[in-house]
């Protein structure tokens, strides 16, 4: 835990709540405080700065904020912005089963990070969700599970695989 990592940890945090709007009652879920909490379990769990600010900024690119693709990438640099691409669904894909398997195929061919962050992602939405009880959400987390375990090659052997492996026989 580097004082370098708390101060970009910091950055990212500002940059999100300038960029990020208010969230209701009717958001699916509070988005400012679901990324932090993503960066925040990376973080707490040892990961490298670069995978740390990725998962704090996974969904800045996603039509969650107003950031863009240059922001990000003037403020964070490349390798963090070609990660948070790598963990951004498509959209111009209509059906989200697709959807889903090009996501995890991209962070597949992007490397562990990118598949990290995706599982970290993935782990909050399941303990999100699982406190708002919301069984068809927790259904698109599992699909996202199954997905990251169809495609994950034999030796990305992270810990978050283990946990997320966990929820998956839930």
């Amino acid at each position: 835990m580097t004082k370098d990592l708390n101060i970009k940890f910091e950055e990212g945090v500002r940059f999100l709540a300038a960029h990020v709007p208010p969230s209701d009652e009717n958001s699916r879920k509070p988005v400012l405080f679901h990324s932090i909490r993503v960066g925040v379990y990376l973080y707490e769990n040892g990961y490298s700065k670069d995978i740390v600010l990725v998962g704090l900024l996974h969904d800045t690119v996603e039509g969650w904020t107003t950031a863009t693709e240059k922001e990000v990438r003037e403020k964070f640099g490349d390798e963090v912005m070609r990660l948070v691409l790598a963990s951004t669904k498509d959209y111009s894909i209509e059906d989200s089963g697709e959807r889903t398997i090009e996501l995890i195929k991209r962070c597949v061919e992007s490397g562990q990070d990118a598949l990290i962050v995706k599982g970290a992602d993935t782990l909050d939405s399941f303990k999100w969700y699982t406190s708002q009880n919301n069984e068809k959400e927790l259904q698109t987390c599992m699909k996202t599970t199954n997905a990251i375990f169809e495609f994950k090659p034999d030796n990305f052997t992270d810990k978050i695989f283990v946990e997320l492996k966990k929820w998956q026989s839930k």
